[in-house]
């Protein structure tokens, strides 16, 4: 099937050619639909704080952070231009509709007017002239950069752009003894956007909040692009008769959080920032949840240590078990109290030994993407799960039904404890669920070929992590999918 000239392209990217094959069968036979058993709820599977409850757990906080290493790991590849889709449109097909005579009527009203006015060189110039200059590199050059670089806030006479909000945010809860480790995912050809950003604006943020950054940047591995098959599942060939390899979606971004070194890892999307009067319940809660997710992590570790020792009795094994059923919610395989006692311990112990994250989630408003749910394992067991639509057969009423029945929402608010209860890290790759992938169909060059994603980031890349949910609020939920998202209260 490969060439030497593929096989050298393969190991030139870091890939294996044993990980191709296993693509290009997953094209054939394609994945397997999740099944999930029903929605977690609160009181089932989802824990609800209350406002005084997250308060109480904030403030004990930055007692259980002392002698930890705290980071922010934020997602910030993401090209902005699906947020100018509209504009684009209006700019080369002449297309006007509502959402973009919004933009144009309420121009003065984002934070990046004044650059985009300095650009155009006049307030009064036709509409086309303006959307050249946001748009395109004859400007600000906004379709194509990373929503992480744009004006999104304003304060007084200054911006500040997501990347900058998400510093204020680090110092506000990822502090530990005035340290703030912050990690961005970049894409290769915005990175030095990035650093400069960074380098300019890190003065001044460490001058306020009396505080020492260590910002640090990584790429999506060219070894976990997927490999792009023709509609018959042959290896689809560039014009030149390379290979073609595609970003496998944030799934590929696992090997990114793998090289994390930290002891508590807060995971947000960069456009999920709302300006410093609306930031206090955010930080309240992440606190909270920070707390709460160290608090199962000690229970966890005191569980795994009584393991160490060789007189374990059965009613020890039992009260494990209630704490994996009761706390952990996982649900035990059917057949699993037929099993000997050594069985049963060594059973125990591989469902603690795992990585620990929280997950924050709001309540339905219909967003797509990802929810809670009770979901079957592939060793019979039933945990909690964030799954994505497009892991769920929704053509079987039952499912549909069980998904559609669901109460809250993931918006991507994490916290993960990456350690196990001997101070080593876990390999994160032995954790995730190669069967939750999924194929799309796609084109290049006007010719139909098919592209594979890797199990998502927060859901089947993480599907076999102990798992807790606990509501959060709605407004720590302000993503800027439209550039007309800006204008919503939150952002102004």
């Amino acid at each position: 099937m490969f060439s030497e000239k593929d096989l050298d392209l393969i190991e030139a990217r870091g890939a294996k050619v044993e990980t191709i094959l296993e693509q290009i069968e997953n094209f054939k036979v394609g994945f397997p639909y999740l099944s999930v058993v029903r929605a977690a709820t609160i009181d089932d599977g989802m824990i609800q704080l209350g406002d005084e409850k997250a308060k109480e757990l904030a403030k004990d906080f930055d007692d259980q952070i002392f002698g930890k290493k705290l980071l922010k790991f934020v997602p910030a590849s993401g090209a902005a231009s699906r947020m100018f889709k509209s504009l684009f449109a209006a700019l080369e097909e002449n297309k006007f509709d509502k959402s973009v005579n919004e933009v144009l009527e309420h121009l003065q009203d984002f934070a990046f007017y004044k650059s985009l006015i300095k650009s155009v060189g006049s307030d009064s110039a036709d509409h086309k002239t303006i959307l050249k200059h946001l748009l395109t590199a004859e400007g600000l050059d906004y379709g194509s950069l990373p929503k992480g670089l744009l004006e999104f806030h304003k304060y007084g006479d200054s911006t500040r752009t997501p990347a900058e909000e998400h510093l204020v945010e680090g110092a506000k809860y990822a502090n530990s003894g005035g340290k703030v480790n912050l990690h961005f995912t970049v894409s290769p050809e915005h990175r030095s956007k990035f650093t400069a950003l960074i380098d300019a604006v890190l003065p001044n943020y460490e001058a306020k909040y009396g505080v020492k950054y260590d910002i640090s940047f990584s790429e999506q591995k060219p070894s976990t692009d997927t490999i792009a098959v023709y509609l018959d599942n042959t290896p689809f060939r560039t014009a030149n008769g390379d290979l073609l390899f595609r970003p496998a979606g944030h799934g590929a971004l696992l090997e990114n959080l793998n090289d994390i070194d930290a002891d508590l890892v807060f995971i947000k999307n960069i456009d999920n920032v709302v300006p410093d009067g609306l930031k206090e319940q955010t930080i309240i809660y992440k606190k909270a949840l920070a707390s709460l997710v160290l608090s199962y992590q000690q229970a966890v570790f005191a569980y795994l240590k009584m393991m160490d020792g060789t007189d374990l009795k059965e009613e020890d094994v039992e009260e494990i078990e209630d704490f994996i059923e009761f706390d952990l919610c996982v649900e035990f395989p059917e057949g699993y109290d037929d099993l000997s006692f050594e069985e049963r311990k060594t059973y125990c112990r591989t469902k603690l030994n795992r990585p620990l994250r929280i997950c924050g989630m709001v309540k339905n408003v219909g967003e797509p993407g990802g929810g809670p749910f009770w979901a079957e394992n592939a060793d019979g067991s039933t945990s909690l799960q964030v799954v994505e639509s497009a892991q769920i057969d929704l053509k079987d009423p039952e499912q549909k039904e069980i998904f559609d029945g669901a109460t809250h929402f993931n918006p991507v608010d994490l916290i993960c404890t990456l350690k196990d209860y001997q101070g080593n890290k876990f390999n994160l790759l032995d954790f995730r669920d190669p069967k939750t992938g999924f194929n799309t169909q796609k084109s290049l060059s006007g010719r139909d070929l098919k592209a594979q994603e890797l199990p998502g980031l927060w859901n089947g890349a993480m599907a076999d992590w102990n798992t807790l949910f606990v509501e959060v609020p709605l407004i720590t939920f302000n993503p800027v999918k439209t550039v007309n998202d800006l204008l919503r209260p939150e952002h102004q």
